[in-house]
């Protein structure tokens, strides 16, 4: 059964959408294309976008003696990285609408779905970036400059499935931008340990993205969408390897930048051990364990963030 209600019609959730979530469940139907939209009801895009946010903010409080990253930065970059990665989803679904409708997975999405038109779409990724720019004002003046800079990257990458294989190394670029943006919340300036964890978060990006887009990569051949799964093919694992492993040490390097000391490296340690893990059980061929794989990095960066904060902790004892 559908609604219209304020010119939205609800035809269901998206097809690889968590299933029986709040949003289709709780949500009046008018509201539920909207949420879809930003994606409340796959919380995964919001974390990976927060991971390095909080991770450059607990590098911050371990390499200026706190206890513990500052709480109200903490919950200014969750509330942007949720409005932020919703304005982000929303701007990728207007570029991408006559690719998604060729899309087994997508077609379902709600602007090829017919679900919003394309001008209520703007009007909601208006919204979502007011939110984010109402988050942004909040913290000093350079990274507030540093934040509107992060802009011009995430309008690009859309388009970058187009033109190279790489598109999720663009999608790195974008994602891995709050490791810049936590250390200058913090500090009003950029040194070189925020420059490798931000280094560090594109081939993570690279990593995870990989394996979600493995999902696609008989739908992306025929429509021609490019991508790292396709490039990669049956060397995934290998890349992988490579892809983590730079990402891991490049992480230690960063910590070591700050005098980290043994609960940061553990936090890592036992975070490479899980990206070791997705590597070792990936099926490229499953798209249902790849979707999985992809979530799972949200356990990654809470072992992470965890080591991190104990070493500031102990630290500042």
């Amino acid at each position: 059964m559908s609604f219209k209600i304020f010119g939205t019609q609800d035809t269901g959730p998206v097809a690889d959408a968590v299933k029986s979530h709040w949003v289709d469940t709780r949500l009046p139907a008018w509201a539920r294309p909207y949420a879809r939209l930003a994606r409340w009801e796959r919380p995964i895009g919001w974390w990976l976008l927060l991971w390095p946010c909080w991770w450059s903010a607990a590098l911050a409080a371990i390499d200026s003696g706190a206890p513990w990253p500052n709480p109200w930065h903490l919950a200014l970059f969750l509330i942007g990285a949720v409005a932020m990665r919703g304005a982000g989803c929303t701007f990728n679904d207007l570029v991408d609408e006559e690719i998604d409708a060729k899309v087994e997975r997508t077609r379902s999405r709600p602007i090829p779905a017919g679900q919003v038109s394309r001008g209520q779409a703007k009007l909601f990724l208006a919204v979502q970036a007011l939110v984010g720019a109402a988050v942004l004002v909040q913290f000093n003046l350079f990274t507030i400059v540093l934040g509107l800079a992060s802009l011009l990257v995430v309008a690009i990458y859309p388009f970058m499935k187009r033109f190279t294989d790489w598109p999720q190394l663009f999608l790195g670029f974008a994602f891995s931008w709050g490791a810049l943006m936590g250390w200058a919340a913090a500090f009003g300036r950029l040194d070189w340990a925020p420059i490798l964890l931000y280094a560090g978060g594109i081939a993570w990006t690279i990593g995870y993205d990989t394996i979600y887009a493995h999902q696609d990569k008989e739908d992306d051949a025929m429509v021609g969408v490019r991508s790292t799964a396709r490039l990669f093919g049956t060397w995934t694992k290998p890349a992988l390897g490579i892809l983590y492993g730079l990402a891991t040490g490049l992480f230690m390097l960063a910590a070591a930048l700050v005098d980290a000391g043994p609960f940061a490296f553990a936090g890592l340690a036992l975070g490479a051990l899980h990206l070791l893990w997705q590597i070792i059980v990936l099926d490229i061929d499953d798209p249902d364990q790849c979707l999985r794989l992809f979530r799972s990095n949200t356990t990654y960066g809470w072992i992470v963030f965890i080591g991190l904060c104990a070493e500031a902790v102990i630290s500042a004892v």
